[in-house]
């Protein structure tokens, strides 16, 4: 029996220890889980791929306990310490349901401002002042009550002007029944009004301003996902057009010259080989432009497709945004010519001046029909945009997706693009741009940033 007592008294110390023991482990992994979820959460944050949750807004429910400063005229009415108790009963009702309606409206603008939250506040004043007049005591409470509701309701510039004679209000009525002492019921009054509306406004303004930086935020990623489409749509489309042209030349030459067909490949490895870089360079967002080696790279380009290049340059020495962009206007026109415009003569001009440059690609091909105004052809696409004579200078020469990208960069840079056919007949693309590119260093604009910093104009890849 003994044996038997002592072995189950064993067994139980046993489990207790194994539970014990259980127990500590599960805490131990339990922390560790906790600071392991606080730490991914934490990194999660500073990568921005957690959005700070503030909560939900605040709303009139943050304001309700503050109605148990009622609780002692309410026992008053129930002990029958109140005169004519049916009045004092209707005017609790009454002062509850105002305030209940007027806070619960208060915490959105257009609610707030509405008439008939103003003539509800009117209407708890006015409950608020005949009860505290004709009872005193506890009743005098609702005044603190009435200011909390003031300051919920009238912020900004009308505060003060409210508040200030609703407390001499408040101690006026207080003095005829406690004299001195209802200097305390106005010192509450005006605290509970003035410290209602100061919370609520810096909650407002700091919920404001939360929203405004996701949205500055959410802007910034939209921008700058616009300037990398486009970077990438202009080194692609340009890179691939030389390609095509260089493996056409070579492929015609195979029979007759093996020599310049060799010559014609090492060209494609070496444009393959400037393509990637540059493609990785505008990844990491560091890319710059030179108009001279996008002028070179042009001329190849439009030899190896059997076009005739005339290049022609002078004026001053242009900043290295201007260049830039004109580097792009090159690359893009170039494209086009060697895509679209069955020409075999391209004529590059640029002519820079004391305050302007301006840059003229115009080739003697088919040219694009105008129908009513200028037209332009896609880059990319082949696609004419014809009606653009009555758009400003930001819209006009809008076509395919790189010059209507070009257009957004030049107007953002205080330039302007105009395409259309040429004087000669073909097609012709005039870009207009400040010389000092001081201009297009200014802030504020996803194109005016991407023209801005050196990785928004990349080289052409056609040499």
């Amino acid at each position: 029996m003994r044996k038997s007592w002592s072995r189950r008294v064993a067994v139980r110390a046993a489990g207790i220890r194994q539970a014990v023991r259980d127990t500590r482990e599960a805490q131990r992994y339990g922390k560790a889980n906790r600071r392991r979820l606080r730490t991914e959460w934490a990194a999660a944050r500073e990568a921005g791929d957690v959005p700070e949750t503030p909560g939900p807004p605040p709303n009139g429910c943050s304001l309700l306990p503050w109605l148990l400063m009622g609780l002692g005229s309410l026992s008053n009415l129930l002990r029958g310490k109140t005169p004519a108790p049916w009045i004092g009963a209707l005017g609790l009702l009454a002062i509850t349901s105002l305030y209940v309606y007027v806070v619960f409206r208060a915490f959105h603008r257009r609610t707030r401002e509405a008439t008939s939250t103003r003539v509800a506040l009117l209407l708890l004043g006015l409950a608020t002042t005949g009860l505290g007049l004709g009872y005193g005591g506890n009743w005098l409470l609702f005044f603190p009550l009435l200011g909390l509701a003031v300051g919920a309701t009238v912020r900004g510039r009308r505060l003060g002007a409210t508040g200030i004679p609703l407390a001499v209000l408040a101690g006026a009525v207080s003095a005829v029944h406690n004299g001195w002492s209802g200097f305390n019921v106005a010192y509450a009054t005006l605290l509970s009004t003035m410290v209602t509306a100061a919370i609520l406004s810096l909650s407002e303004a700091v919920r404001e301003l939360r929203a405004a930086r996701e949205e500055l935020a959410r802007r910034a990623v939209e921008e700058e996902r616009l300037r990398f489409s486009r970077d990438l749509h202009d080194l692609l489309g340009h890179t691939l057009s030389v390609i095509v042209v260089k493996s056409e030349a070579a492929r015609r030459l195979a029979d007759r010259d093996l020599q310049a067909a060799l010559e014609q490949i090492s060209d494609i490895e070496s444009v393959g080989r400037q393509a990637l870089t540059e493609i990785r360079e505008a990844v990491t967002g560091y890319r710059e432009g030179c108009l001279s080696t996008e002028l070179d790279r042009a001329r190849s380009a439009l030899t190896a497709a059997g076009i005739e290049p005339v290049v022609r340059r002078s004026g001053p020495p242009l900043a290295p945004q201007t260049e830039a962009l004109l580097g792009w206007v090159v690359r893009e026109a170039v494209t086009n010519a060697v895509r679209h415009s069955g020409a075999d003569r391209c004529e590059i001009t640029v002519a820079g001046g004391s305050e302007r440059v301006r840059l003229t690609v115009a080739d003697n091909g088919r040219g694009v029909p105008d129908t009513g105004g200028r037209a332009t052809p896609g880059a990319g696409d082949g696609g004419p945009a014809p009606g653009t004579a009555g758009r400003p200078a930001a819209a006009r020469g809008v076509g395919g997706t790189g010059l209507k990208g070009l257009t957004e960069r030049l107007a953002a840079a205080g330039g302007s693009l105009r395409t259309g056919p040429a004087p000669r007949g073909g097609f012709m693309v005039t870009a207009e741009l400040p010389t000092d590119g001081e201009v297009a260093a200014s802030p504020g604009s996803g194109a005016a940033a991407g023209a801005a910093r050196p990785a928004a104009v990349p080289a052409a890849a056609a040499s």
